[in-house]
């Protein structure tokens, strides 16, 4: 598969490392990856059981937003923005790989509203027509752990691993965007997710079962009702220790952002969970980061050792960001 790599905002605004740690990892792989960032590098006769050339990423650097943020204020603007990145890989016949829940949310909103409506498509075309695009549908849209797991290998990636973090237990949070409505995004079971779980399997680490795997980060509430978004986010957090985890692994920057910035202000004398994206913890695995250097160095991602190493003060986190994730009204949970 080609696929034009499609960050959102953000990813390269506010977690630039899941960026460059996902170009890292799928580089390490052997997917032909433009813009690597250099990292400690694995041995050369090192394989893959996966044919490499069957997957080919691309930058489009006209990729602008996915038009998230106005999908519940302003359903044509929001189609027309989704439309135009899609419209952008279909002229460079390249599919879309997507690393934010909420972008892959509105990309497949927007693919479905589109396909079962036939006046609706002609009338965004007529707005990406000045712009030289046409969108017909043909372009797919995948999220990185779906080419993690089912196109490149759960297999192919514990071949890979050179650090096994056997002992390290997790807790996983896949996001909710990823998983309902399962009818349009496809993704996986929205009852009972595993793709995350197999992917954290691979690197030797645990993915613990707790009650709460499937709340909402709370997100939806952060900036409308802080105190409602507290508590939820603390009600998933104590389900996960409970559980054993030590670690929560993400996936999508919305969710990361919502659980550093809720933890940090109920951190006074509150137990909490450190977040780490699973493509920081994949590359840990790998041997592409240097401990204590680049598994929680980003500004978003504040150094927190792991178990087996010494303490130190974690470096100060940044404010969680103000969002309304408002649902559309009538639209199916699961």
């Amino acid at each position: 598969m080609r696929y034009a790599l499609f960050l959102g905002c953000n990813i390269p605004a506010r977690v630039p490392t899941y960026e460059s740690s996902v170009r890292a990892v799928l580089s390490e792989l052997g997917v032909k990856v433009p813009n690597v960032r250099e990292f400690q590098p694995g041995p050369p006769e090192a394989a893959v059981s996966f044919d490499v050339s069957k997957v080919d990423l691309k930058d489009i650097r006209e990729f602008a937003c996915c038009g998230y943020p106005m999908r519940t204020t302003d359903r044509r603007s929001w189609l027309v923005a989704a439309a135009r990145n899609m419209a952008l890989a279909e002229k460079a016949n390249l599919d879309m790989l997507v690393l934010c829940q909420c972008c892959l949310g509105s990309l497949k909103h927007a693919a479905h509203a589109l396909a079962g409506d036939p006046k609706l498509l002609a009338a965004v075309n007529r707005r990406l027509a000045p712009h030289g695009l046409f969108y017909s549908g043909k372009t797919k849209i995948t999220h990185l752990f779906s080419l993690l797991h089912d196109e490149i290998g759960v297999e192919a990636i514990k071949e890979r691993v050179r650090i096994p973090l056997k002992g390290l237990v997790t807790a996983s949070h896949t996001g909710c965007h990823a998983l309902r409505p399962s009818r349009i995004m496809e993704f996986d079971d929205p009852l009972a997710p595993r793709i995350l779980d197999d992917l954290i399997a691979a690197t030797g680490a645990e993915s613990a079962p707790y009650p709460e795997k499937l709340t909402c980060c709370g997100a939806p509430q952060t900036g409308g009702n802080d105190a409602l978004a507290e508590k939820i986010m603390m009600r998933k957090i104590a389900g996960a220790r409970k559980a054993g985890a030590v670690r929560l692994v993400t996936g999508c920057p919305w969710c990361q952002l919502q659980f550093e910035g809720v933890q940090e202000r109920a951190a006074g004398g509150v137990e909490v969970l450190t977040p780490v994206l699973y493509p920081r913890l994949l590359g840990f695995a790998m041997g592409l980061f240097k401990e204590g250097q680049d598994l929680f160095s980003d500004k978003s991602c504040p150094y927190v050792p792991m178990p087996e190493e010494p303490a130190a003060a974690p470096a100060p986190a940044e404010k969680a960001p103000e969002k309304d994730d408002s649902q559309p009204a009538g639209e199916q949970n699961v």
